[in-house]
């Protein structure tokens, strides 16, 4: 997704979020309401995930619990307007 976003372009997924403290196992339990729900990223995955990608300015924002300690959420971030790259001199890298 970050290549294909402009510089200052924003990116937003409507998806189901776990909550931190909820193991792999606590999810694939919960799973039994829906497919979706067992294959949930928790809210901090998400945010490492999308920082490490290099977006800014992330956020997840819960909307409705869909099951225990599980939710609807909106996931925004935003490709810097201008990126700043390291120079390494020859021989350095």
């Amino acid at each position: 997704m970050f290549r294909t976003l402009k510089p200052g372009g924003r990116l937003g997924i409507s998806d189901v979020v776990a909550e931190n403290q909820l193991s792999a196992e606590d999810r694939i339990q919960r799973g039994t309401f829906a497919g979706c729900i067992a294959g949930a990223l928790s809210h901090q995955e998400y945010v490492s995930a999308l920082t490490a990608a290099g977006f800014v300015d992330v956020s997840v924002d819960y909307t409705h619990e869909v099951a225990p300690e599980m939710h609807g959420a909106i996931v925004k971030a935003v490709k810097p307007a201008f990126q700043h790259f390291q120079v390494v001199p020859a021989g350095r890298i």
